[in-house]
């Protein structure tokens, strides 16, 4: 029989292991790595494991990112990491909240590992490109474009999409407008089959499109009147932006969009897949592995997408604050 006093020891060793446990969970960095299903979550699980950090070395919060913004704000999370336009309305924001935002790069090795495993490049944001930086920060970048279900839209309406996001961006006000030009707009689209459509207009315009030309069910006679976007969530550029294209769409092209909230790029190609979404904004990195049913969709892999057209550089940004003391994700890795 156990003595009363080696029980009562036993039972007071094993309260300091669980408060132990339960201080070193509440210490562990927590970071916000996006929504689910988008690529800011696959795109933040590659960096983080570039520094050796596995999900039991942080706690992770799937946010998107003007919820993570707030709660980087509120102090309820040490990091946020988001694929956004530079610069980032939401980063200024809060910049503008706090006054201690602070900008994390990325190391020589881990921007190669993502260059090499994920299609990524190599891209470094410039220190003018927001007030509260004092240096150019390296990280990596992909390519945002536009894409659409090839069973609903059309040759002629593709066409007039296209012709739209290149000749009237100038009615766009978010920043990224900018980006919408014919200089760009074959920018992501290279191993992506492009919708006919888009290629007749570039075509006509001048620019020379390579790569596969997807094939297309719609029809015009068939033709539905209501057409569904997908962007992403309301905090960072994807939603904003894409309710301004669906407004130019619904004034130069037939058919009336709308814009709808999501998870963003995955779940914008994995709905399309399923029939349920007309057109999405997406990554182009997970756009081919949608098509070629690699990466996330291993044996799932979408056959009804087609590319229309670029529409801005989806930089990598990851913000803390000064009060985190964190300069480094190099400074989570060595805790």
């Amino acid at each position: 029989m156990i003595s009363t006093k080696k029980t009562l020891k036993r039972f007071a060793l094993a309260g300091v292991a669980s408060a132990l446990a339960v201080f070193g969970s509440a210490h562990a960095a927590k970071i916000a790595i996006g929504p689910a299903a988008s690529e800011t979550n696959s795109v933040s699980r590659v960096i983080l494991q570039g520094y050796g950090l596995g999900e039991g070395d942080y706690q992770a919060f799937q946010e998107g990112f003007g919820n993570a913004a707030d709660l980087v704000q509120d102090g309820n999370i040490d990091i946020s990491i988001g694929i956004l336009g530079v610069p980032a309305g939401s980063i200024e924001s809060l910049n503008a909240s706090t006054g201690d935002v602070v900008m994390l790069g990325l190391s020589d090795a881990v921007i190669e590992k993502a260059e090499k495993e994920n299609r990524y490049g190599r891209y470094v944001i410039p220190k003018t490109a927001y007030k509260f930086l004092d240096a150019d920060v390296p990280t990596i970048a992909a390519f945002a474009v536009m894409v659409v279900n090839t069973d609903t839209i059309d040759d002629e309406l593709a066409y007039q999409m296209a012709k739209a996001m290149v000749e009237n961006s100038n009615e766009i006000t978010h920043a990224q407008g900018v980006q919408l030009t014919l200089e760009n707009a074959l920018n992501g689209a290279q191993g992506l089959p492009i919708h006919p459509g888009a290629k007749r207009y570039y075509e006509e315009r001048g620019l020379k499109v390579d790569g596969p030309v997807a094939e297309v069910k719609a029809t015009k006679d068939k033709r539905k009147k209501e057409f569904v976007l997908g962007t992403g969530s309301q905090g960072g550029t994807y939603y904003p932006l894409g309710g301004e294209i669906a407004n130019v769409w619904n004034k130069h092209a037939d058919g009336n969009f709308t814009n709808v909230e999501t998870g963003a790029s995955l779940e914008n190609l994995a709905t399309i897949g399923r029939g349920k979404m007309d057109a999405g904004m997406t990554v182009h990195v997970p756009a081919l592995n949608a098509v070629n049913g690699e990466g996330q969709f291993k044996d799932r892999q979408v056959n009804n997408v087609a590319f229309i057209g670029h529409v801005y550089p989806e930089v990598v940004q990851i913000v803390t604050r000064k009060a985190t003391g964190i300069k480094s994700l190099d400074d989570i890795a060595k805790k």
